[in-house]
C-alpha cells in the first residue's frame, strides 16, 4: 500500500538497481548472522505482537524475525515504492506502506511490541510514540571498518567512528538500552566475489554517488575475490516511561 503520495527527494528512497543488488546480496546470506541476531533480540525482548521495521527496505529482516516468533505481524515501513514490493511478498504474515519515517507514523500509538531500525533513519518520538510501554526499539547500525577493505579499491562513504554515541544522543529522553540485552556486537570475515562486491557497494548509500569521479570505473576494475570484514552493532532500548 502506497501511502505516500508526495515526491521524495533525490538521492532518498532506493531505486530499482539498488534493490536488485540488495535481493541478490542477501540472498548469498552474507549478512544472514545479522538477521539470525536481530531475530534472537526481538525473540528474547518480546515474542508476540505487531513488529514494526522502520526502513524495512526488502523485508529480508523482518522475514526472519517473523519467522523467529510465530504469534506475532509484521509492518515493513519505507520510503521506497520498489523495495516494499519485493516487501510485501516474503512473508505471509506481513504487510508493507510506503511512508516517510520523518513524518508522523499511520500506526495506532503503543500497537507494537517491538519496533526493528536497520540501517535506517531513527524517529525517537515515533518510534517511542507507537510501543508498548514494555515494548523494545531493536537498532542495527554498522561499526566503523565495516567493509573497510573495500575503500582501497572503490571510493564509498565510511562510517563515522562516532555513530555509536550519536545512536545514543539520538534516542535519549525516549529511550534507554535494555539492561540485560544492551548492545551485542557481530563481526565476520567474508569472502566476497567480484560480483557480490558491486552488489553490496550498489545496494547501500554509496549507490547514488556512483557517478561521480570515476567510481563506476573502480567498481567495474574488480575482477578477483575480496575479503572482507562485516560489521555490525545491534542494540536493545526500552521506552522511558510516558
Amino acid at each position: 500500500m502506497n501511502l505516500l503520495h508526495a515526491r521524495t527527494p533525490a538521492g532518498t528512497a532506493d531505486t530499482a538497481d539498488m534493490v536488485a543488488a540488495r535481493v541478490e546480496f542477501l540472498a548469498a546470506g552474507h549478512y544472514a548472522p545479522l538477521a539470525d541476531v536481530l531475530a534472537q533480540c526481538a525473540a528474547d525482548a518480546a515474542g508476540s505482537g505487531l513488529v514494526i521495521d522502520a526502513g524495512a527496505g526488502t523485508g529480508y529482516y523482518l522475514a526472519h524475525v517473523l519467522d523467529a516468533l510465530p504469534a506475532a505481524i509484521g509492518l515493513a515501513l519505507d520510503v521506497s515504492a520498489v523495495a516494499l514490493r519485493r516487501a510485501a511478498r516474503v512473508h505471509p504474515r506481513l504487510g508493507a506502506a510506503v511512508w516517510n519515517l520523518w513524518k508522523p507514523w499511520p500506526v495506532a500509538s503503543g500497537s507494537a511490541s517491538v519496533v526493528l531500525n536497520v540501517f535506517a533513519p531513527r524517529n525517537g518520538p515515533e518510534f517511542h510514540r507507537v510501543l508498548t510501554e514494555d515494548g523494545a526499539l531493536i537498532v542495527a547500525a554498522p561499526n566503523p571498518g565495516h567493509l573497510g577493505e573495500l575503500s582501497s579499491l572503490v571510493d564509498m562513504l565510511t562510517v563515522d567512528d562516532r555513530k555509536e554515541g550519536r545512536l545514543d544522543a539520538t534516542l535519549s529522553g525516549f529511550f534507554r538500552l535494555d539492561r540485560r540485552l544492551g548492545r551485542q556486537d557481530c563481526t565476520r570475515r567474508v569472502t566476497l566475489s567480484p560480483s557480490q562486491v558491486r552488489e553490496v557497494i550498489r545496494m547501500g548509500p554509496s549507490a547514488h554517488h556512483l557517478h561521480r569521479q570515476g567510481r563506476l570505473a573502480q567498481l567495474e576494475r574488480i575482477s578477483e575475490p575480496v575479503d572482507v570484514t562485516t560489521s555490525f552493532s545491534v542494540s536493545v532500548y526500552r521506552p522511558v516511561p510516558r
